[in-house]
């Protein structure tokens, strides 16, 4: 099960998600926000990063306007591990090398809209990864306990 959230400014893009999420059939929990109405970011967050932390989901996908507040928000929980990624390569590595559980993205990169198939390919890089077998890796993670 992987959570999903956004605030307005990551709505359109966090929708977009749940299409492909639904496509590739994905199950999902979507913990809002619902509609394009302004709101606060920490308030639909902290719901899906609550439920990665505790288990109920194995992963999550966050997505704001820039997704550097809302992965901020995600990584104050302990055993929450939240990249923000921006590319293909981000994605795969906050996966291989630090085993992340979250991943945060902004609808904007850059000052202007992140491509749709670019935002989905970075979802289906962070899905697809597994976390790195190398010993150096996992007792980075360990650290992070």
């Amino acid at each position: 099960m992987i959570a999903i959230a956004s605030d307005h400014g990551g709505y359109k893009l966090k929708t977009a998600i749940t299409v492909y999420l639904e496509e590739q059939g994905l199950e999902y929990r979507d913990f809002g926000c619902f509609d394009t109405e302004s709101c606060d970011y920490p308030d639909f967050a902290i719901l899906a990063a609550k439920a990665v932390q505790s288990g109920e989901c194995e992963r999550g996908i966050l997505v704001c306007t820039t997704g550097i507040g809302i992965s901020i928000v995600a990584n104050r929980l302990p055993g929450v591990r939240c990249g923000l990624c921006t590319d293909t390569f981000m994605a795969e590595m906050t996966r291989s090398h630090n085993d992340a559980n979250m991943l945060a993205m902004g609808e904007i990169r850059g000052g202007t809209p992140l491509p749709l198939d670019e935002a989905l390919q970075i979802v289906q890089t962070f899905l697809e990864t597994p976390f790195s077998t190398e010993e150096c890796h996992r007792r980075r993670v360990a650290k992070l306990a």
